[in-house]
């Protein structure tokens, strides 16, 4: 997904460096808009996996200090836990600020297609 999304962003990158009066702006416009819902899509998803995660990670945080004898299958999901929060929140990162510049791309097709940007 990483590659992907960052793929895209160099495309609309580079078409709207062009001075190409041949594109298709509405084309390009309505594409832009479903790849922006496939990517929220795709970011609420992995915030609910990311949050589940820390909430996982913060009841075997409890259960360690609260116990006596830790067991190693404790600390071994609590490393495996630890290790993928910071995966998701990693790629939850990605998602998020490509994200953010897809709606500045946005704006940029907008005032491409009709010379201003909307308020």
């Amino acid at each position: 997904m990483r590659k992907r999304i960052l793929d895209y962003l160099m495309r609309i990158n580079c078409l709207l460096a062009k001075q190409d009066a041949g594109t298709d702006w509405n084309a390009v416009l309505a594409e832009h808009i479903d790849q922006i819902r496939f990517f929220q899509h795709e970011r609420l998803v992995h915030l609910i996996v990311t949050v589940t995660f820390a909430l996982v990670l913060m009841m075997l945080m409890i259960l360690v200090f609260s116990i006596d004898q830790v067991s190693i299958l404790i600390i071994v999901f609590f490393v495996f836990v630890v290790v993928m929060l910071l995966a998701y929140l990693s790629h939850y990162y990605i998602l998020e600020t490509s994200i953010q510049k897809m709606y500045k791309q946005y704006d940029a097709i907008l005032q491409r297609k009709v010379g201003r940007v909307p308020v």
